[in-house]
């Protein structure tokens, strides 16, 4: 176990606490993957955990810590109950680990770690590990109930680990799909930028084209070809009233045109740059060194590349200041990146007069 985990645990312990590392952590140690978010659980209160590590309890009843690269949560054993709007309307503080296994959602995520680094298992975790299986804690009906954004973190978990469903939790959703009416469309486009930005996405969207969720979340696609910016995937997928920023709109239309264009060159370069023709480079199966190179010899990449500003153009031509300049700025582009045109001062001058 490292160390600064390790200390944690230690800590609680000296001074009389139960403490467990606890859910994703522990089933990605054991599935050989590295991660930086840290779960404890402890029979410590709330605010003897706020006491012993000196910080302020958070909104779940523990406390949070950041140390070099890892999150830590600290949270009391406690039992739920009485769900509305997702969140339980009852929760006491309990002294039994097990009791507390029960409120979490997948068995997968119920395997514990204690100091010593010993394994402790009271739902069976392991096997369902094991079997590569999405098992829920409890009657999957009554869960997904409580809270149907588990629904998506099972698609989310079957996606990420290439885990099957287990056959009650899969009718369970099959039957309560529209359950996913209830979510917030933040909440929604959270998870499916988790099982989108994933190499194995495709399994997570046929599981909610069979499960209909597809249908009542409003995707729309076609062939997807992954790309490892999440833009890219979101760029090749209609969807309904998913919130997405005003730059990641601007950048999704952006590279649906290049993509329609079906071709990469100086001038989708010099409109939309390097990062945006990358990543619809992707989509178009185009080898990002070739864009990359391809960048590298345009003879402009921004206007204030062209060998000559503005005023040089006005006592050139001798107009007057406004719009017409802009229009004759955006004429010396065009020729200069259909290689028509050398961008040199004398060259343009000479093509300005010409054109005058």
């Amino acid at each position: 176990m490292n160390k600064i985990i390790k200390n944690v645990l230690e800590k609680l312990q000296s001074n009389g606490y139960q403490s467990y590392l606890v859910g994703g952590y522990v089933r990605d140690y054991l599935l050989g993957i590295r991660s930086f978010d840290i779960d404890i659980c402890t029979n410590a209160l709330p605010k003897e955990i706020h006491f012993l590590f000196n910080i302020c309890t958070n909104n779940y009843g523990g406390a949070n810590l950041k140390i070099n690269k890892y999150n830590i949560d600290i949270t009391t054993f406690r039992s739920e109950s009485n769900y509305k709007n997702r969140k339980p309307s009852e929760v006491k503080y309990i002294n039994d680990l097990g009791k507390d296994l029960l409120r979490r959602d997948f068995t997968i995520n119920t395997i514990c770690m204690d100091l010593n680094d010993n394994v402790i298992d009271l739902l069976n975790g392991i096997e369902d590990l094991n079997n590569r299986c999405i098992k829920m804690v409890g009657d999957p009906y009554i869960r997904l109930k409580e809270d149907p954004l588990r629904i998506l973190r099972a698609i989310r978990f079957a996606t990420v680990l290439d885990f099957d469903l287990d056959d009650t939790l899969y009718n369970a959703i099959k039957c309560n799909y529209e359950l996913i009416n209830e979510l917030s469309k933040e909440r929604i486009k959270n998870e499916l930028d988790k099982i989108l930005i994933n190499k194995n996405f495709q399994k997570g969207l046929d599981l909610m084209e069979k499960l209909k969720i597809k249908e009542i979340i409003g995707l729309e696609y076609n062939e997807i070809n992954y790309t490892k910016d999440l833009i890219g995937m979101w760029a090749q997928i209609k969807v309904n009233d998913i919130p997405f920023t005003n730059n990641e709109k601007s950048n999704i239309i952006k590279i649906a045109e290049i993509v329609n264009k079906k071709t990469i060159d100086f001038e989708t370069l010099y409109k939309y740059g390097l990062y945006i023709n990358t990543i619809a480079g992707m989509i178009l199966n185009i080898n990002p060194y070739k864009i990359n190179q391809l960048y590298k010899k345009m003879p402009i990449k921004d206007v204030s590349d062209i060998d000559i500003n503005g005023n040089e153009i006005i006592q050139l031509l001798n107009i007057e200041p406004g719009k017409i300049v802009k229009d004759i700025y955006k004429d010396i582009e065009k020729e200069i990146l259909s290689g028509k045109l050398k961008n040199s001062k004398e060259k343009i001058k000479e093509y300005l007069l010409k054109r005058k």
